[in-house]
């Protein structure tokens, strides 16, 4: 359990200095106890306090990082239940099996699939971001062999998946820099398992059956000096699954329970491709930092990251675009330009309808914040004097040698005052973005 704000005060200067940003070192010790303050905000602490007081000032959920470079993978560091409280931090990672005893041919066409799960929406490129390789063999040589050919195919970060210590030190012999999480030590293995996994200082997966055994198989690789770990509760019905990892998170940030305080990893059980991806989406969800997962299909593995990025988006922070003059085809100085907001999902309606109009056109989304057209439009956003502002701002008459400008219908009691304002003759387009290509055609083609 975590130190009550007594008990942490015990530990404080008591200068009541107000240095740290409160006025007393009561209500200090009361907000780090909360996990609404840091212990390095105190300039007067003692080394003896820091060290006694460390678990009080760590995050209720351990930062582990798997994978190296480019492709490093932050799991756990999170300190909310739901998003709205503040925001999700680290996106869960998703990982993708691929077994050992597969012939040549069928890896490389697996790991080609792995490798091209990335596109782009709404502004956002989306990856995948890591491969776990089981060794389904048995045998160590084979398994080396097949982690060592992941290794130099794909950059994604790995996970090893071995029972047996020996295997696992052959194959981290070959991938040691790229910092692979291994998987797994459980009550059979782990005294030799931690063993390898300090011995190569990679990430460790620590398995149970059940929340009361995997706490005590905590405490013990924990007291063998390897503290970086990542969680399976070794349950896999997914009403089990959510369960636990419930009930993980709210020890860990409710009650500040240190033995569970690490990344939590779920797998997937369902055969078939869809329901593997809703049982996936339950994980991510609540509040699995990595799932495994064996379907590799663009399709069915694309909604799930999708999910995945609105879910780890700051909730009080909209998706958006710059906001700066988009070309859509090939412009000429006769091209009509549209005026949206800076919403992401505003702005790429807009920008779809456009390029389907096929006639090459410029868009200027105006900083909103982030807000549709009529939500900016009632917040006092996106007004006459602001587009006329930014146009001039961006340059736009130099791009074109008329002065027609299009405004959303929704916002047609704006296009006096842009007039006033630009100069510019306003045209007050559709309503919905799904009206831009008839108008666009019926009116510039």
């Amino acid at each position: 359990m975590g130190l009550t704000g007594l008990e942490i005060f015990k530990q404080l200067p008591k200068k009541n200095c107000g240095e740290c940003g409160v006025p007393t070192c009561l209500a200090f010790a009361m907000a780090l106890a909360a996990g609404k303050a840091s212990l390095e905000t105190c300039p007067y602490v003692t080394e003896a306090a820091k060290e006694a007081l460390g678990s009080a000032s760590a995050p209720p959920i351990k930062l582990v990082k798997v994978g190296y470079g480019d492709h490093v993978v932050e799991l756990g560091d999170e300190t909310v239940m739901f998003r709205h409280d503040k925001t999700f931090y680290h996106p869960t990672g998703v990982a993708f099996e691929v077994e050992d005893i597969l012939d040549d041919a069928a890896l490389t066409e697996k790991l080609e699939k792995i490798n091209g799960l990335e596109f782009d929406r709404v502004g956002l490129h989306y990856t995948v971001d890591m491969i776990a390789v089981k060794n389904a063999s048995g045998n160590a040589d084979t398994f080396a062999k097949v982690v060592n050919k992941v290794a130099e195919s794909s950059g994604l970060a790995l996970i090893l998946m071995s029972d047996d210590s020996d295997a696992m030190a052959k194959a981290l012999e070959t991938v040691t820099t790229k910092k692979p999480l291994v998987y797994a030590a459980t009550a059979d293995n782990y005294e030799r398992m931690t063993e390898v996994a300090k011995k190569y200082e990679a990430p460790l997966a620590v398995k149970a059956d059940g929340l009361d055994e995997l706490e005590d198989l905590v405490k013990k690789v924990v007291a063998l000096g390897h503290k970086d770990l990542v969680l399976d509760p070794g349950s896999r019905k997914t009403v089990d699954v959510l369960a636990d990892l419930t009930q993980m998170r709210r020890l860990t940030i409710k009650k500040k329970f240190r033995p569970l305080g690490y990344p939590v990893m779920a797998f997937s059980t369902e055969e078939k491709p869809m329901d593997e991806m809703l049982q996936a989406q339950v994980y991510v969800s609540k509040y699995a930092s990595l799932v495994v997962l064996k379907t590799v299909e663009k399709e069915y593995v694309m909604p799930l990251l999708t999910w995945r990025q609105n879910l780890y988006t700051d909730p009080q922070k909209p998706i958006q675009v710059e906001s700066k003059i988009y070309e859509v085809g090939a412009v000429t100085p006769e091209s009509p330009v549209y005026i949206t907001t800076n919403f992401s999902l505003t702005y790429y309606s807009v920008e779809g309808e456009v390029e389907g109009s096929k006639i090459p056109s410029y868009i200027i989304p105006i900083d909103t914040d982030g807000t549709s057209v009529l939500t900016a439009w009632a917040a006092g956003k996106f007004g006459g004097d602001r587009i006329a502002e930014v146009m001039k701002e961006l340059g736009i008459e130099e791009k074109v040698n008329h002065r027609n400008v299009i405004i959303p219908g929704y916002v047609a009691v704006i296009a006096a005052k842009l007039k006033e304002e630009s100069g510019w003759n306003v045209i007050v387009g559709p309503r919905e973005s799904a009206g831009i290509t008839g108008f666009a055609k019926g009116n510039f083609a």
